[in-house]
C-alpha cells in the first residue's frame, strides 16, 4: 500500500479513500484533506493558531493520510485515487473562492487544516483493476475540478456497451444527449491515472506525501486519536488528530472496529491485455454472456484492450501448471467475439495472466468517533459494471460537502454523530450501483435452473428493446440516473417481460408455474441486496434523523 502525507491545504474539495485524522496543533489553521481510494491508510489534520501575518491568509488544513499495504492492486488505486482528489480540490476551492471556502473552521479564516498522506508506494503501478470510470464519475471529478486528471495518459472515451449472446449482439449507449460534448466514460491504465493525482498533490505547498505503512489505529476509551505507522526506513511513528478517515482498502486490517463486515467472493477476475487489436465497436465496452459467466472487454489505451474473464467461486485452475492457459483457449477463446479471437489466444500464449478476487460487501458502519470509513474498506459491490470509482467519488462529493461548514473538529462526540449523515447521504449513489451490480452479474451467469435461465434471456432481449428499456437501466449503471427505485422498477419490469413471453401464445399450467419461479427468482436475487444495503436509507432518507442534524 502507498503512503501519502498531504499538509498545509486552505480547503476541502477532492475525494477520499484512506484513513484521515484530525488533530490541533500551532502553526497555522487550516484544513486540508487528503484521499484515496482502495489502499489503506490514516489521515491527520491538525489544527494551529494562525500568526498576526497568517490571519490575512487563507487558513492552513494539517492531515495526515496514512495507508496500511492493500494485498489488491484494487485496494491501492482506489486509495490513490482519493487521497489525490481530496487534497486537490480543497486546495483548489480556495484559490477560486474566498466568499466560499470549502472547510472552514472559523467564519473569519483564521483557521483551517493541513494534511499528511502515508502512502505505501509512490511509484506507478501496474494492475488490471480500476480502469473503467463511468460517466457518472467523469461528472464528479469535473465537479472537483480533477478531469484533467484523465488527460495525457491515453485514457480512452466510452460511450457504452455492446452485449453478446448467443451469436446476437445489442447496442447499449450512455443517455448523455443532455451533456456536454465532453462528457463519456474514460477507461485507463490506472497506474498512469494515480500518477496524474500524485502531481496534483504535489503542487498544494501544504500537501507532504510521505513513503510508509500504517500500522495500527490508536484508540482511547472508544475514541480514534490517531494512527501508529512505519516508514519505508521502518521507523515507528504515531500521529494524533480529532479525525482519521480510514480507506485501506478491501483486505482492510483497520476496519475491524469501524464497520460489521460481511464480506462475499463470488468469482475471480483473470486479466488479459490485448494487444494491436480493435474491438469490433469502438469506444464501447464490450460484455459477453458466456458460460459460465460473463467475459469483459474494454480499451485501455490506443493499441490496448483489457480483457477480463469471470470465474465463478473462488477456485481457480492453477496458473503455473498451465491448466489456466488451456481453460482460457479451449473454454473462453470460442465464446469471445471473432475480430479479437486471434488477439486473445496469442495473449493467453504470452503467459501475462493475472487474478483478483471479486468482493462484495454491503455498508455496515460502526459509528466511531474520531475515525471515518471509506473506500473499499468500507463498501465493495461486484466489478462487472464497473461502479467503483463513481461510487468513491460521489462519496467524496458528500463528505466534502458535510466537512465544509466545520468550524471545530475538537468535540469528537458531535462530529461523529454529524458525520453519521454521511451514510444516508451517499445512499441514492452507492445503493443503485450496489444493487444493480450485485443483481446483474446474479442474472448474467449461466445456470441448469430454468427459471433463471429464462431470466438472463429475458434480459438481454429487455435491453434489446431499445428506448427507455435500455436508456433506463444504462442511465443507473452509468451513475447519471442514481435512483433507487427505478433500478427496482426495471428490474422487476425484466421478470414480468420473461413471464408475458412464456403466455405466449397461449398460457399452460407449465408456464404459469415456470412464470412463478421466475418471480420468485428475480425476488430471491434483488430482496436480500436491498435489505442488506438498508431499506430505509435507500428509499425513505428522510426519515433519517442524521441528515438534519447541524455542523458542530
Amino acid at each position: 500500500m502507498k503512503p501519502f502525507v498531504i499538509r498545509n491545504l486552505p480547503r476541502f474539495q477532492s475525494t477520499l479513500r484512506s484513513s484521515l485524522l484530525y488533530t490541533n496543533h500551532r502553526p497555522s489553521s487550516r484544513f486540508s484533506l487528503s484521499t484515496r481510494r482502495f489502499t489503506t491508510g490514516a489521515t491527520y489534520i491538525r489544527r494551529w493558531k494562525a500568526t498576526a501575518a497568517q490571519t490575512l491568509k487563507l487558513s492552513a488544513v494539517n492531515s495526515t493520510v496514512m495507508m496500511k499495504p492493500a494485498k489488491i492492486a484494487l485496494d491501492q488505486f482506489i486509495a490513490s485515487l482519493f487521497t489525490f482528489l481530496l487534497l486537490y480540490i480543497l486546495r483548489r476551492s480556495s484559490n477560486k473562492n474566498k466568499k466560499n471556502r470549502g472547510l472552514v473552521v472559523s467564519q473569519n479564516d483564521t483557521e483551517g487544516r493541513r494534511v499528511h498522506v502515508i502512502e505505501r508506494d509512490l511509484s506507478e503501478q501496474d494492475r488490471i483493476v480500476g480502469e473503467l470510470l463511468q460517466p457518472g464519475g467523469y461528472l464528479k471529478l469535473i465537479e472537483l475540478g480533477l478531469e484533467d486528471c484523465v488527460k495525457k495518459i491515453d485514457a480512452q472515451r466510452v460511450l457504452g456497451y455492446v452485449l453478446f449472446k448467443d451469436g446476437k449482439h445489442t447496442k447499449l449507449a450512455y443517455p448523455l444527449e443532455t451533456f456536454d460534448s465532453d462528457v463519456a466514460g474514460r477507461s485507463f491504465h490506472n497506474g498512469r491515472f494515480v500518477q496524474r493525482m500524485r502531481e496534483k498533490a504535489l503542487t498544494l505547498s501544504n500537501v507532504r506525501l510521505e513513503q510508509g505503512t500504517v500500522t495500527s489505529l490508536l484508540e482511547e476509551h472508544g475514541t480514534i486519536k490517531g494512527v501508529r505507522y512505519r516508514t519505508k526506513e521502518g521507523n515507528e511513528f504515531r500521529s494524533f488528530a480529532p479525525l482519521t478517515i480510514v480507506c485501506d482498502g478491501c483486505f482492510s486490517n483497520l476496519r475491524r472496529s469501524l464497520c460489521k463486515p460481511k464480506v462475499d467472493v463470488p468469482s475471480t477476475f483473470v486479466g488479459l491485455v490485448l494487444e494491436n487489436c480493435e474491438l469490433p465497436f469502438a469506444n464501447h465496452g464490450h460484455v459477453v454472456l458466456g458460460d459460465p459467466s460473463p467475459i469483459l472487454m474494454y480499451p485501455i489505451s490506443s493499441s490496448e484492450v483489457r480483457c477480463l474473464v469471470d470465474v465463478p467461486g473462488q477456485k481457480l485452475p492453477p496458473i503455473a501448471n498451465g491448466e489456466m492457459a488451456k481453460y482460457l483457449k479451449t473454454r473462453v477463446a470460442p465464446q469471445v467475439p471473432t475480430k479479437v479471437r486471434e488477439a486473445f489466444i496469442t495473449a493467453v500464449e504470452k503467459g501475462n495472466i493475472r487474478t483478483m478476487p471479486n468482493r462484495s460487501m454491503p455498508a455496515d458502519p460502526i459509528p466511531t468517533p474520531g475515525a471515518l470509513l471509506l473506500g473499499d474498506a468500507f463498501n465493495m459491490r461486484h466489478p462487472l459494471t464497473g461502479g467503483g470509482m463513481t461510487v468513491a467519488l460521489a462519496d467524496i462529493v458528500v463528505l466534502r460537502d458535510l466537512l465544509r461548514p466545520i468550524r471545530n473538529l475538537n468535540d469528537k462526540e458531535a462530529l461523529s454523530k454529524y458525520i453519521e449523515s454521511f451514510y444516508t447521504l451517499r445512499k441514492p449513489v452507492a445503493s443503485t450501483i450496489n444493487t444493480l451490480a450485485d443483481a446483474l452479474y446474479k442474472v448474467f451467469l449461466a445456470s441448469s435452473d430454468e427459471a433463471r435461465t429464462e431470466m438472463r434471456e429475458a434480459c438481454f432481449d429487455y435491453l434489446s428493446l431499445g428506448g427507455v428499456f435500455s436508456s433506463g437501466p444504462v442511465a443507473l449503471l452509468s451513475g447519471l440516473n442514481p435512483r433507487p427505485l427505478s433500478l427496482v422498477l426495471h428490474f422487476f419490469a425484466v421478470a414480468i417481460y420473461a413471464v408475458c413471453r412464456l403466455m405466449l401464445p397461449f398460457p399452460s399450467i407449465e408456464s404459469f408455474w415456470l412464470g412463478a419461479r421466475i418471480i420468485s427468482s428475480a425476488s430471491s436475487i434483488i430482496f436480500p441486496i436491498i435489505k442488506a444495503e438498508g431499506v430505509r436509507q435507500m428509499f425513505f432518507p428522510r426519515t433519517i434523523p442524521a441528515i438534519y442534524r447541524a455542523p458542530p
